[in-house]
């Protein structure tokens, strides 16, 4: 997308979302948030703008060299690390209504598979997500999230599938001028025992109440909100992945495999944390 072009189509549907959110959204909706005691910061004071559930969800995580990421993470984040190592996660799960604040969930538009490619930073004290790639098998999604957000979105051919007593989840990168990117998996909740890991580092992973981006000398961050993820041991069996690849990292090693039926979260817009003049 030419860069004039996406600056007028961030300015239109930013505008247009947040000023609806604001009268019409905010007259039709509650503020019924999930407790927020759990999360390390307070919730923000403006209204929310989008809802989304997440379901059936399979975390990978691999230990990665530092180094190997440093190149991805924007000035005015740092790259968090657990145990001398950084943390690179796969994240495949369907998302089911998604919705504006204040309008209705069109079941077309509103359920698609998407598939995740992300690692962990912090600024300013509050530790995010930091996405190196997001596949979705919706348009509108990739679309609006580009536009918007300017999060790096792409347009998958994707879904998941129950088949005896597995879910299948199956994503091809079907994105213009984009790299190609494949994961093919099938997995489901394991029984007994703690979580792989141990509990502190499982929370240290999922646990993350917003998201960075850097776009056009800006550092972005979105706030996010959920109840505390239900996680238990996954068993998952990878039987295609090429999505290390694209960021030139190599994903042989077994990961740390979790599952969770899923959450229900809101978003915030996203809002300058730092811009490249300003840090100047």
């Amino acid at each position: 997308m030419d860069a004039s072009l996406g600056q007028v189509m961030r300015l239109v549907i930013g505008a247009g979302v947040e000023t609806f959110v604001a009268t019409a959204g905010r007259a039709l909706e509650e503020d019924a948030l999930p407790p927020a005691e759990h999360r390390p910061w307070p919730l923000p004071r403006e209204p929310w703008v989008m809802t989304q559930g997440w379901r059936n969800m399979l975390f990978a995580h691999w230990r990665v060299p530092s180094a190997a990421l440093q190149r991805y993470v924007p000035r005015g984040v740092t790259l968090d690390t657990r145990d001398g190592a950084a943390w690179l996660g796969i994240t495949a799960f369907v998302v089911v209504r998604a919705r504006i604040r204040g309008v209705p969930a069109i079941p077309v538009l509103s359920t698609f598979a998407e598939i995740n490619l992300r690692t962990y930073v912090t600024a300013e004290d509050k530790p995010g997500v930091l996405f190196l790639s997001l596949d979705a098998a919706s348009m509108a999604a990739v679309f609006g999230a580009r536009a918007w957000f300017r999060l790096p979105y792409y347009v998958t051919a994707g879904e998941l599938e129950t088949r005896d007593g597995w879910l299948v989840f199956d994503s091809r990168r079907d994105h213009p001028g984009a790299a190609s990117a494949r994961f093919r998996a099938r997995y489901r909740a394991g029984h007994g025992g703690g979580v792989p890991g141990g509990e502190a580092l499982t929370r240290w992973l999922v646990e993350r109440y917003c998201l960075y981006c850097e776009a056009d000398g800006e550092l972005l961050r979105a706030e996010i909100h959920h109840a505390p993820w239900p996680i238990e041991p996954a068993e998952a069996v990878i039987e295609d992945n090429t999505l290390g690849e694209t960021i030139g990292v190599a994903l042989d090693d077994a990961p740390l495999l979790h599952f969770s039926p899923g959450v229900d979260a809101v978003v915030w817009p996203p809002r300058v944390v730092r811009t490249d003049r300003a840090a100047a």
